[in-house]
């Protein structure tokens, strides 16, 4: 290409339009901008341009409207659609619509040039257009009747408008429009079982059922049973012919999740199962065609996994033909307040929401959560229950969020402190009491028994039944009071 390549911004935002404009300047290219949908759409059919760069939410006809009606006359040109509202249906839509990538606010510019060159350089060498609302290769097609555009929270249950949310959208958007496996990796509590359920639900066999099953924990003989059926008396138990969950599922989606923690003779039965699509129960030797998607889970990084030995490589490379890969959450901390009148909404059952203080507010958005979005919930279950209808305080919050019981406890090298912490027997409780007491009192028995209330008899009657050393003890004593604690 030897003229600058010509580009198309559209943003009702002022300083969004100067932004691209002078930063895609300096990277070479000619930048013409729209204030909105039918501005853009004007200037793209009077014009031909290189590349299309669009707002969604937009007055007087928005990115989804320029992208249906150019891609009509323009299928191929790249266009690129931007948002700071994020959501999966959005995303599907974008996909469906046929827009070539779909992007998050804020975003670096020079990122969006680096997109913009590979995207014209992909038009240049294959000479076709990228994307296309009707994938030829693919069944797929979209839902007869789309929810309307929401600002937030799609009816997939994933919320989120960060950057790293919307990528997640788009890969999702793309694995609802394919009928292969996907494999969704991600840290426990990040959504890994919500995101399967989006891409089935935004898939053409989104009628039909959706099944989940978590591997771990399952002997094989039982997993196996649940996923493939078994046969009246094949183990223990089984007292009637049972099917399983592959043929439960038929025409639908299986969800597998926690899959590294399944055995290799268990992934060899099921790497059979995705390669020939036929299932046989377990005592039986019929074998029954089944029509399932396999998408598959786990909080593990399989990939590592497999090139060490400790799963099978050849089924790994079966389930990820596409990878959705869950950002935890404190990747994503912009999302948190979002998150949280989401479940502040659910928990609330219809009635008025609670709502967090500030101060509550900025505890939720410094801690690391490791539990993910999943400890968020718990932890504002918790706090709902204490606030009883009355705004959520940094007292309501877990104490390892809200940090108040830390600032106020004593050291960790408290040895009172420790006594109890991992909740002993009274039994144990006192063994433990009387050994500090008597530390305390460098072994003396008598001062130890005035300070504990009891007689000295006592406290040689508890020496020995707790085998604590008196003879040791009695080294730190004089006199007579040492002769007499060695003697008893």
């Amino acid at each position: 290409m030897t003229q600058p390549p010509q580009i198309l911004v559209a943003d009702d935002d002022r300083l969004i339009r100067l932004t691209l404009e002078a930063g895609l300047s300096l990277y070479g290219f000619r930048v013409s901008l729209a204030r909105s949908g039918r501005e853009a759409l004007d200037a793209a059919l009077e014009k031909r341009f290189d590349g299309i760069i669009s707002d969604v939410y937009m007055p007087d006809g928005d990115g989804l409207m320029v992208l249906r009606e150019l891609r009509t006359s323009q299928p191929e040109t790249p266009i690129i659609l931007m948002t700071a509202v994020g959501s999966v249906n959005l995303a599907v839509r974008a996909i469906e619509e046929g827009a070539t990538d779909f992007i998050a606010k804020p975003f670096e510019v020079e990122a969006l040039a680096d997109l913009l060159r590979r995207h014209l350089k992909a038009r240049v060498e294959t000479g076709a257009r990228l994307y296309s609302s009707q994938a030829e290769d693919n069944d797929a097609s979209p839902p007869e009747d789309w929810p309307p555009l929401v600002n937030g929270d799609g009816f997939s249950g994933l919320i989120g408008r960060s950057p790293a949310m919307v990528k997640t959208y788009k890969l999702i958007a793309h694995a609802a429009r394919m009928d292969a496996t996907v494999l969704i990796t991600g840290e426990s509590g990040a959504g890994k079982e919500l995101a399967a359920r989006a891409i089935h639900d935004f898939s053409v066999r989104r009628v039909k059922p959706f099944i989940a099953i978590n591997c771990s924990g399952l002997t094989d003989t039982l997993l196996e049973a649940e996923l493939f059926g078994h046969a009246k008396g094949s183990f223990t138990g089984a007292t009637a012919e049972r099917a399983g969950l592959f043929e439960a599922a038929e025409g639908g989606t299986l969800f597998l999740d926690e899959l590294a923690s399944t055995s290799p003779a268990f992934q060899a039965s099921l790497l059979r199962v995705l390669q020939s699509g036929e299932v046989r129960r377990v005592g039986s030797t019929q074998i029954r065609r089944v029509n399932v998607r396999v998408i598959g889970a786990t909080n593990q990084p399989l990939r590592e996994l497999a090139e060490r030995g400790g799963f099978r490589s050849d089924l790994y490379y079966r389930l990820s033909v596409l990878t959705v890969d869950m950002p935890p959450l404190r990747e994503r901390m912009g999302d948190v307040e979002l998150l949280s009148q989401h479940f502040l909404r659910k928990l609330g059952g219809g009635t008025s929401p609670s709502h967090l203080t500030h101060e509550a507010l900025e505890a939720l958005r410094h801690y690391h959560f490791p539990g993910n979005v999943r400890e968020l919930e718990n932890a504002l279950t918790r706090a709902v229950a204490l606030a009883t209808n009355g705004p959520i305080t940094l007292d309501c919050l877990p104490p390892h969020i809200s940090g108040i019981n830390q600032k106020q406890a004593p050291s960790t090298d408290d040895p009172m402190r420790n006594l109890a912490s991992d909740w002993p027997s009274l039994d144990e409780l006192q063994r433990r009491y009387l050994a500090m007491a008597l530390e305390k009192n460098h072994g003396n028995r008598q001062r130890t028994a005035d300070m504990l209330g009891i007689t000295r008899r006592t406290i040689q009657r508890l020496i020995a039944r707790y085998n604590l050393n008196a003879l040791n003890e009695a080294e730190s004593l004089d006199g007579d009071e040492a002769f007499e604690a060695f003697e008893e």
